[in-house]
Formats: C-alpha cells, structure tokens, sequence
C-alpha cells in the first residue's frame, strides 16, 4: 500500500496532466448538472428532492444573513456559500465511496508496479483547497472593497496614528495571507489524514474497525464544509466592517420577512 501525499497523474491531455483529483471534481461536477436537471421544475407543494433542497437552501440562506447582519450583501454572497458548502461536502465524502482509492491503473515506477487510483477525493488535494481558500479571499476583498470604499479598507492595514499601530496593522496585512494558509491546510489535512486512516486501519484490520472510522469521517466531512463556509461569510461580515467603529455608519438593515418566507415568495412568482 502506498500513500501519496500529492494527487498522481491518470492521464495526459497534450501536455497537460489529469489527476484523480481532477477526475473526481469532474464527476462531482457531473452529479450537480444532473441533479440541477432534475431539480428544474419547481412545486408548491415540495416532494422528495425539492425538500431535501429547500431544507438545505433555506438553513444555509438563514445562516448566513444571520452572520452578516445585511440582507443586501447576504444574497450577493449566498450563492457562492452554498456552492462552497455543497462542494466542500459532496467532494470529502466521494473519496469514502467504495473503489475510491482502491480501483486504478498500473503505473511502473523505479521497476515495479504502483497502482495509481483513478479516483481521489478532491479535498485531499491542496491545489483544491487552497484554490477554494484564494477565490474566497478574492470574493470578501473585493466585497470589503466596493462596500466601504478602498481608502477606508485599506485603513486596516495602514495605521499612521502610532508606533504600535502601525506594527498592528502589518499584523492586519500578514493575517490576510495567513487566512488562505489556514484555509487550504486545514481543509486538505483534516480530509487527507482521514483517508490515510481509514486506508491503513482497512489494511491491517479489516471488515471489524473501518466501519465506525467511515462514520466519523462523514461527520468530519459535513464540520469542515461547515467551518469553511462559516469562516468565509464571517470574514466577509468583517471586511464589511470599517475601521474605525465609533465613527462607523452602519448600513442600513432592510426590513423583510424572515428568509423562508423571502425565499419561499420568490419561487412562487
């Protein structure tokens, strides 16, 4: 059995390498377009998959307008959490389905045959997680940005009144860059140690302990979605924020229903 840390090469298309990360993104991405297919027609009166979604959009929606505290940037960025969240979730369980890791092609590295997986959960590549982690940051910078203006959010960072706010706002600076760090390496690591886990526990004592190990790392899989998508909407809520808190002006809170009924009111029409 072999463990490797970076995701291995199936194929070639010309120059450009195909991971079993990539493949496995590829079919995730493939379930989504199909379910979206499936769920196009929407009911007044939900069945089956439209509840599943609803339940989901509705508790996900809720969430973060509750974070954000403003209803305006909360449907701007709700989208891209939930896609976060979906994906983050779907990606971590498929290295757990049966085959993951187990069916794959015969590669002859240094006079002897490695079985290369073709399927490798994509979470547990850090090209993943980190690609999450930057368009992330990307998103709440430019959110920060075009709300309170750029002067005022770069007031962060450059902090003129004294010695010492001006090392606390390099602080700022560096802690920016350290987000994505923490991000990528937390996500790839928890995700990527678990399959490691399961693989080495399947291999010694097989059929009696991976069961209640696949169990847990279901619930591993469903907190780190959680926590990536919790972490990125309360980093947007603080991008949002301006710097100086007595002189800030708070945007104004929209007065609307509760986000079900909001939701719920725009589907019917």
């Amino acid at each position: 059995m072999e463990i490797s840390l970076a995701a291995e090469t199936v194929f070639k298309v010309g120059n450009f390498p195909i991971t079993n990360s990539v493949l496995t993104t590829w079919v995730v991405m493939a379930v989504f377009l199909l379910l979206a297919l499936l769920s196009r027609r929407v009911s007044l009166v939900p069945r089956q998959l439209q509840n599943v979604v609803e339940i989901l959009v509705l508790w996900l929606y809720d969430l973060t307008r509750s974070i954000i505290n403003n209803d305006k940037i909360a449907r701007r960025i709700f989208p891209l959490m939930a896609v976060f969240f979906v994906f983050i979730l779907v990606s971590s369980l498929s290295g757990l389905i049966p085959g993951a890791g187990s069916i794959g092609i015969f590669h002859v590295v240094d006079g002897h045959k490695t079985l290369i997986p073709l399927f490798r959960a994509p979470t547990s590549d850090l090209n993943t997680t980190f690609a999450l982690a930057i368009i992330s940051a990307t998103v709440y910078t430019f959110l920060g940005v075009s709300t309170i203006g750029f002067i005022e959010y770069t007031k962060k960072f450059v902090r003129l009144s004294s010695p010492i706010d001006f090392f606390v706002g390099i602080l700022e600076f560096i802690s920016e860059f350290s987000k994505i760090i923490s991000f990528g390496f937390r996500l790839f690591g928890n995700i990527f140690a678990g399959e490691v886990l399961i693989s080495v526990v399947t291999f010694l004592v097989p059929y009696i302990l991976p069961a209640p190990l696949y169990g847990f790392e279901i619930f591993v899989a469903f907190i780190q979605a959680f926590v990536f998508t919790v972490l990125s909407i309360v980093f947007t809520a603080l991008a949002i924020q301006r710097h100086e808190a007595e002189h800030a002006e708070p945007v104004e809170h929209e007065s609307q229903p509760d986000a079900a009924t909001t939701l719920i009111n725009q589907t019917n029409n």
